[in-house]
């Protein structure tokens, strides 16, 4: 998916895969397709070199795959990064890349997020906000990120780390690397899947399911099918979120904000 030429009321957004796996950027590029965009809005996607991590299961991951797109970045032109209005971080973490390429574009530069922040605010608008009524919560890939994106959760909403979250009912893993949904049979990919949803679903009233990984990209009809069995209620409104297509949306709104107040 590569920008094209566009007038200057064009939003161009930069989804930015940093590990090293092009079958993943194709998912996210197959998701990006399944939204109404306007035509102004144009996207490029960019993989991270062979040097970065193929898959990002751990903290050891994050450092390294930032480090190798920052080093990655500087062999191109000058000032390639400031030619698009936005940058979306596409790793469901607390990535690095995120502030790091927030102080290279500077104020002026393109709206950097990250897919897992735009996941958390596209869940909270999504909620009703008059009562505890329902909850959001993450279905991810490994054991490590249970406390990594909990933790992140809280740190990103402000709130302590020992103090209760009511609307956020946790993480669940399902076992699996970010790249086993390219390489792992699909039976086994939806036994799993299924499992850690069905966790999620069972421990309370949830509204939102998010998709706790890039690779997760296209997976909705197995969350869905869980959401069928265990809430049998055809009333209740339950939404799975895909943060690369979260990102998508909440970077042109920010662009379109910035443009209308500054």
């Amino acid at each position: 998916m590569a920008a094209s030429e566009s007038g200057p009321g064009a939003i161009r957004i930069l989804v930015l895969n940093p590990n090293s796996s092009q079958a993943m950027t194709q998912g996210m590029e197959s998701a990006i397709k399944q939204l109404s965009l306007p035509d102004s809005i144009k996207i490029e996607t960019y993989t991270a070199p062979s040097s970065s991590p193929a898959s990002i299961d751990n903290a050891q991951d994050i450092l390294r795959s930032t480090k190798e797109v920052m080093a990655h970045l500087e062999t191109k032109e000058k000032n390639w990064l400031l030619q698009f209005d936005a940058v979306l971080i596409a790793c469901y973490s607390v990535h690095s890349l995120v502030p790091e390429l927030q102080r290279l574009a500077g104020p002026s530069g393109p709206a950097v997020l990250g897919i897992f922040e735009a996941s958390i605010m596209t869940s909270l608008s999504l909620l009703p906000d008059f009562s505890v009524e329902a909850t959001w919560g993450v279905v991810t890939t490994g054991k490590f990120w249970e406390d990594h994106l909990s933790d992140g959760v809280k740190a990103f909403v402000g709130q302590a780390p020992a103090e209760p979250n009511h609307r956020f009912a946790g993480v669940y893993s399902t076992g699996l690397a970010a790249g086993d949904f390219h390489h792992v049979s699909p039976e086994q990919v939806s036994q799993k899947l299924r499992d850690a949803t069905k966790r999620l679903l069972l421990s309370g009233p949830v509204g939102c399911v998010v998709m706790g990984c890039a690779g997760m990209a296209g997976l909705e009809a197995i969350i869905r099918s869980v959401i069928d069995e265990v809430y049998q209620d055809k009333t209740r409104k339950v939404y799975i979120i895909d943060g690369v297509k979260a990102g998508t949306m909440q970077l042109e709104q920010i662009v379109r904000s910035r443009r209308a107040f500054e």
